[in-house]
Parts: C-alpha cells; sequence; structure tokens
C-alpha cells in the first residue's frame, strides 16, 4: 500500500480515521471489531463452560519431545505432567487435526533429515498409537531443482470439505555454509501431498505457493466464516530495508484449499517470530496467534476480530502480572494448540496431573 502524502488531509482523512474507528477496512467491506475495556483497564477473559485448549508443544529442555499444557481461556497456560513429556514415543513439531472418524492425528518426524513422516493417533489425546508413515520423494518436485532431504516441521490439515488430508512441510535446495548462511534458509519452499487415508498419496510433492519467498512453519486453515482457506506462514527471508517482514508471521487466504494463495499480507507478529498456530477465543469473535520468539526466548500473542485484521500484539510474560494478559509457562517451545471440550480438558488433566509426573 502507498505511503500517504503531505496532501493526504482534509475530509478523505477523516473519513478513513472514522472508518478505522468503526472498523477495519478490508476487501471493500468493515471487519466488526468487538468491544473492548478501556486501555489498560483490567480484563477478565471469557471462559465458555463447554470448551478448553490443549498446546501440545516441546520445550527449551527437550527439543522435539511431546508436552502438553492446557488452558481455560485461551490466554492463560499451565504445563501438565509435572513438568514432564506425556509420551516418549513421538518426536517432532507437534501438529494435529481431527480424522472424520473423531481420532486425533499426530504428525511428526525423528529429526529434519528423517526421510519420513510419521503419524500417530489417539482417540482420548493421552495414549498415542503410531499410524504409518510416509516417504516423500523429492527427487521430482517441479519448480525446487535439486531439492535437499529436509523434511521440516511436517503439519497436517484435514479438509472436510473434500474429504482429503493436507499434508505440508519445508525443504531447502541450497546446502547451509558458514560464511554465508542464510542461502540455506532462504532456499526453503512449503511442499504439500495430499490423501484420503494417509496410506496413499497422490503423486509427488508440489510446491504449495508460486511466491519466490522462503517460507516454513506453514499451516493451513479455514477462512473466516468457514469460507475458503488461509495459510499461516513464517516468511524465511532475512529482515532488511528492503524485505521489512523478514522472519515475520504473516496470512494469505484462498478461495480454494489448494489456492492459488495471493501474496502474504502485511506481518502479524514481530521480526524473528516463527511456529505460528491460531485458535478462535473462547467468545469466539477473537482471534488469537501465538509464535515463538527463537531460540525458546518466549512466546508471543497477537490479536484480531478476522484473521484480515487488524491485529495488534498481547502484552505478557512481562514479569508484572497486572500488565499481562496472557501467561506461557517458562520454556516452551515449539507446538500447536487445538479447542477441545471441557470433558477432554477434564481427563487430560487426571491423566497427567501438574503436581507430579504421571507414567506416559
Amino acid at each position: 500500500m502507498p505511503r500517504p502524502t503531505a496532501g493526504w488531509r482534509g475530509p478523505f482523512r477523516v473519513a478513513i480515521l472514522g472508518a478505522i474507528a468503526a472498523g477495519l477496512v478490508s476487501g471493500g467491506a468493515l471487519a466488526q471489531i468487538p468491544e473492548e475495556v478501556p486501555p489498560g483497564a483490567p480484563e477478565t477473559p471469557y471462559v465458555d463452560p463447554a470448551k478448553a485448549y490443549l498446546f501440545a508443544h516441546m520445550t527449551s529442555e527437550r527439543y522435539g519431545v511431546l508436552f502438553y499444557s492446557v488452558s481455560l481461556d485461551g490466554l492463560h497456560w499451565r504445563r501438565l505432567n509435572g513438568g514432564k513429556p506425556v509420551s516418549e514415543d513421538y518426536h517432532g513439531h507437534p501438529s494435529i487435526t481431527r480424522a472424520p472418524d473423531g481420532r486425533y492425528i499426530l504428525v511428526g518426524n525423528k529429526s529434519d533429515s528423517d526421510p519420513f513422516v510419521r503419524f500417530w493417533s489417539s482417540r482420548d489425546l493421552i495414549t498415542w498409537t503410531p499410524a504409518g508413515s510416509y516417504q516423500p520423494d523429492l527427487s521430482s518436485v517441479r519448480g525446487l531443482p535439486n531439492p535437499l532431504q529436509r523434511l521440516g516441521a511436517p503439519k497436517l490439515f484435514y479438509d472436510k470439505a473434500s474429504g482429503q488430508y493436507l499434508l505440508t512441510w519445508h525443504t531447502p535446495n541450497v546446502p547451509h555454509t558458514p560464511a554465508d548462511p542464510e542461502r540455506y534458509w532462504a532456499s526453503q519452499r512449503t511442499l504439500y501431498v495430499t490423501s484420503k487415508d494417509l496410506k496413499t498419496f497422490d503423486g509427488p510433492p508440489k510446491l504449495l505457493f508460486d511466491w519466490d519467498i522462503a517460507t516454513i512453519d506453514t499451516i493451513i486453515m479455514p477462512g473466516d466464516d468457514g469460507k475458503g482457506y488461509c495459510a499461516v506462514i513464517k516468511d524465511e527471508r532475512y529482515p532488511s530495508y528492503n524485505w521489512t517482514t523478514g522472519k515475520t508471521v504473516r496470512i494469505s487466504c484462498a478461495a480454494s484449499l489448494l489456492g492459488p494463495y495471493p501474496m502474504p499480507g502485511p506481518a502479524i507478529s514481530p521480526n524473528f517470530r516463527e511456529a505460528p498456530t491460531i485458535i478462535r477465543a473462547p467468545n469466539n469473535r477473537d482471534w488469537l496467534a501465538y509464535y515463538e520468539q527463537y531460540a525458546g526466548q518466549s512466546y508471543g500473542v497477537s490479536k484480531a476480530p478476522r484473521l484480515e485484521g487488524p491485529w495488534y500484539q498481547l502484552q505478557g510474560n512481562s514479569g508484572v502480572k497486572r500488565w499481562n494478559r496472557f501467561e506461557m509457562p517458562e520454556g516452551t517451545r515449539h507446538g500447536f494448540m487445538i479447542e477441545i471440550s471441557r470433558k477432554e480438558y477434564d481427563g487430560l488433566v487426571a491423566a497427567f496431573p501438574e503436581g507430579t509426573a504421571a507414567k506416559p
């Protein structure tokens, strides 16, 4: 969007500012903005007695290992199982989706160099059972010459409309060199395959986006009001005056699951943030986008009434409780949040008490 000139004054400016005060000018429509407390005033988050949230994640101490944190309001999180892992079998960057038969499917891999994407399934989010694997053939990805054998952070999304799973991950095609490490990261691209059953997969991997932008940590989710789809990505280019959105979280929305996705919108996070995960707040009016300040420094949250915005950052983990709008256990790293029922929440708390580590 062009920067306003000195002549951007008068009635036009008043009209635009009035529109911003009432909502967000986006796509020719005003986005509804929920009522808010006065700036800085105490705020009590809404809690739905039927809803809760699970955050499946890793920690700084045990990278790639599965831990659980839970929340009733989507903002204040507590670690389960006495701070111990909930599974010694799983490894990866957790991503969970719901299968059509009601099972939860968890995806991961042993490391980025593991040639297999691995699946686990569970009926109750407590016991995870291995549920197969998939080995992508990276030798013939159109538009990505000479891809390296790297399957970064696999993510899984089940699309009810088409009855298929969309599996995504990021792969580079330029080796890392100490003299120029960003060449490796700048070559990362998001690849995908689709499957009806996670046993057979439709053709070789393909590029999900046609932009010439490095992307990692891509998640796919339904768009606002369940219309279309939104890709939440980390822009993996290095930030500069020429590329101010480098290492930020951005969003692109499309009418179809496989796009085409337009160029992503403005950053919804500061620079040097990654591993986005988004949930709908219990009031069903706000989106909460979480992202990690790497490497493992802290988590941040941005909030918006709609996925197209307006987004702003919440204050949290500040050390001054009255300022905080959210709280995240120390040492929390990459993960994925899902909405669960209060019954499932109670089951998890019983199976993995906070005070003492339950046996995985």
